[in-house]
């Protein structure tokens, strides 16, 4: 979570730029309350993770990225359900289940310019990547790097950078930089031992 909450002036920078520049805190925030709510109550299984995670993202700061993360996550909790075996298959699910549910709330669809251009180029490269859950996650962030930068001159056509019109040309977009900053932090949080 440190490269999250690192990334706040970051992402406030970015979506001042094109939108109201709240989405800084909104990750930091979140970020830090995921952290305090999974230290606290130390969930039993991975749905019940994603379940803590998705309240203590929407509790620390009512905004649209907010709604969508949480909406993502839950969605990404239900598919799990009780299964306590986290493999490949069941990653691409969840994500695929996540963005799905992001797609939905927002009615947003890749090309939009928001966090759908990194996931869904993050869950092909997760598909495609080899089998080493290391060398997979590597393969999500570049795609999903490039993914943000595909749409960097393009105009955004939802959410409040909308707005602001052909201003929003040339500037990355926020949700889809923070997306990335979560699949460094995770990378970042990979045990050394862990291929």
């Amino acid at each position: 979570m440190a490269v999250l909450s690192g990334a706040r002036d970051e992402l406030r920078s970015l979506d001042a730029a094109i939108g109201d520049g709240d989405l800084g805190i909104t990750v930091g925030d979140g970020a830090a309350a995921i952290q305090a709510a999974l230290l606290a109550e130390e969930p039993a299984s991975a749905a019940a993770v994603l379940r803590a995670a998705a309240r203590a993202f929407a509790n620390a700061n009512p905004s649209t990225m907010s709604a969508l993360t949480a909406a993502g996550l839950l969605a990404a909790a239900r598919e799990l359900g009780d299964a306590t075996m986290l493999d490949r298959a069941a990653a691409i699910r969840l994500l695929d289940t996540a963005a799905a549910a992001v797609a939905a709330r927002g009615g947003a669809e890749p090309g939009d310019k928001t966090v759908l251009d990194a996931i869904q180029p993050s869950l092909a490269a997760l598909r495609a990547a080899p089998d080493a859950s290391r060398d997979a996650l590597q393969a999500m962030i570049e795609a999903a790097r490039a993914g943000v930068d595909r749409t960097r001159a393009s105009q955004s056509r939802r959410g409040r950078a909308a707005w602001v019109g052909a201003r929003s040309a040339g500037h990355a977009d926020g949700g889809a930089t923070a997306y990335v900053r979560l699949l460094e932090s995770l990378d970042r949080a990979w045990p050394p031992s862990r291929p």
